[in-house]
């Protein structure tokens, strides 16, 4: 096997120091010696593996690290301490690997951007400042990590143990959507890098908005948010200033909003079930800038002296059955 010229950087050692440097340490461990470790089967410890979101290895791959033993130790002792059960674990770690792997594919991406803009360098050159930057800021990243996930476990548990009406303990929610208008003939109009653009200004004002008034950001999906609220109050609050917030923004369209409320299921953070499906049918029956709610939504209100409905004509929704939704207003 030939050897890289002495002026060429090898790839390969490049990627070993990044990575040892990321990971704490080398790869030194068989799948067989990390199970041990945590006196786990070697077939649960590569389910926990692939929920993390990697390929399975090779069975005398030296692919782990101490890091790795040590955090498949902690986490089995939670299955050991009754803390978690053996099926929970992997829902555990599925959602953290799946999550964590979003954000970091966010954060090296919007990094790269910034270089690449800032300093004029080519997007493969940015991409590995951004990487680097990453792991030398390792300590302050990780720190700021720990902060938001503390932060919002104390958030979720404010809410829960504020919890005094039994809708809140059911899982009854407002859901709500909000959809960009004329997103089709926009994304064949602009450019890719203009769409990404106009993407993340209505994301980022999206999330605002949202946060200001007490909802809950699910996701993003292009050209539409999907978002939760405690109450029906707090929904058709941020329906309508998602809806100002559009209008009045120079670059972005206006939008649609679609809100209903009812038992909503939650798992890995995303929320699913008919109080959703409506929602989104909602969504694409509302004319632009404004507001369609469902009958829940709209008894949740009544007798609100901030908001007022105009009843629209009954609709035949798929695979919902009849609707009568109303368009929502501020009464002052």
């Amino acid at each position: 096997m030939s050897e890289p010229p002495e002026d060429e950087p090898d790839p390969l050692g490049r990627v070993a120091e990044v990575e040892e440097r990321l990971l704490g340490g080398p790869r030194r461990h068989t799948r067989a010696q990390a199970a041990a470790f945590a006196d786990v089967s070697e077939e649960y410890a590569q389910r926990l593996w692939r929920a993390m979101g990697f390929a399975n290895v090779g069975e005398g791959a030296a692919a782990f690290t101490d890091g790795d033993l040590i955090a498949l130790d902690r986490l089995t002792a939670l299955v050991r301490d009754g803390v978690l059960d053996e099926e929970l674990a992997v829902s555990v770690t599925r959602a953290l690997g799946h999550n964590a792997a979003r954000l970091v594919e966010w954060q090296v991406d919007a990094l790269a951007e910034h270089l690449e803009h800032a300093e004029g360098i080519s997007p493969e050159e940015a991409v590995r400042r951004a990487v680097d930057l990453s792991s030398d800021h390792l300590e302050e990243l990780e720190a700021l990590l720990a902060y938001a996930w503390r932060r919002q476990l104390a958030a979720v548990a404010g809410r829960v143990l504020a919890v005094r009406d039994a809708d809140s303990v059911s899982g009854v929610r407002s859901v709500g959507f909000a959809d960009l208008v004329s997103w089709t003939r926009l994304s064949q109009k602009l450019e890719e890098r203009e769409l990404a653009a106009l993407v993340d200004r209505f994301g980022q004002r999206s999330a605002d908005v949202i946060a200001a008034a007490g909802g809950r950001l699910v996701k993003t999906l292009g050209d539409e948010v999907l978002f939760v609220a405690d109450s029906a109050a707090a929904a058709a609050q941020i329906g309508l200033e998602l809806a100002e917030t559009m209008a009045d923004d120079p670059v972005l369209p206006d939008v649609r909003v679609g809100i209903a409320t009812g038992t909503v299921l939650t798992r890995m953070g995303d929320v699913f079930g008919r109080t959703v499906n409506l929602a989104s049918r909602l969504t694409a029956l509302a004319a632009p800038g404004t507001v369609l709610v469902d009958s829940g939504t709209a008894e949740a209100l009544a007798g609100s002296e901030d908001f007022s409905f105009h009843l629209e004509p009954t609709r035949a929704v798929r695979g919902l059955g009849l609707v009568r939704p109303g368009t929502v207003r501020r009464t002052r």
